[in-house]
């Protein structure tokens, strides 16, 4: 695999009731401006998506920001981004971040993070996505999404190697070790 360019970070607009969380996020955006890879993600401010973003930008690193123009009318997008792209709604959002990406990291989020990483996995599945996914299992946070992907699979609904799409790790440091060695 060549090295990687740009990485994707689907996670929150909250915090979450773990700081453990907010601190993957930081460390991970930490790590991405050290080694000069360009974050992409969802463009907000707040929880930790500004978590990370506030991160890179403060190692010198790029962010960039995709978000739909209804959520920056909410005022919830990022104001210090190194490039800000506004779409027209969700579906072009994901697909601007997919095609921008060299690999995937889901980290702790809601719905919305449940919605992209289903995106790609299902993409990845269907081999319309040939790139990394990494799931970040802090603190044991996707620990039952995790059992329920077995689960799909166990009952014939998904093939048996579908839970096998996505590398699952619990630090930012196996993140990197990871795509270093091409393992996902």
């Amino acid at each position: 695999m060549a090295a990687i360019a740009a990485l994707c970070v689907f996670c929150g607009s909250q915090t979450g009731r773990n700081p453990a969380y907010a601190e993957a996020a930081r460390s991970l955006g930490t790590a991405l401006a050290r080694r000069g890879i360009t974050l992409v993600y969802g463009a907000g401010g707040i929880g930790l998506m500004g978590v990370v973003a506030d991160a890179v930008l403060a190692g010198s690193g790029e962010a960039v920001g995709v978000i739909p123009e209804k959520l920056e009318s909410l005022e919830v997008a990022h104001s210090g981004l190194t490039e800000k792209v506004v779409t027209e709604d969700m579906f072009r959002r994901k697909r601007i971040m997919l095609d921008r990406a060299d690999a995937f990291v889901i980290l702790p989020g809601g719905y919305g993070t449940l919605d992209e990483f289903f995106e790609v996995l299902t993409w990845k599945q269907l081999k319309f996505l040939d790139k990394p996914v990494i799931v970040l299992d802090s603190e044991g946070y996707w620990g039952p999404l995790l059992a329920l992907l077995d689960h799909v699979s166990a009952e014939g609904f998904a093939p048996s190697a579908a839970p096998r799409l996505v590398t699952v790790v619990r630090t930012v440091d196996e993140i990197f070790r990871v795509l270093d060695n091409d393992e996902a």
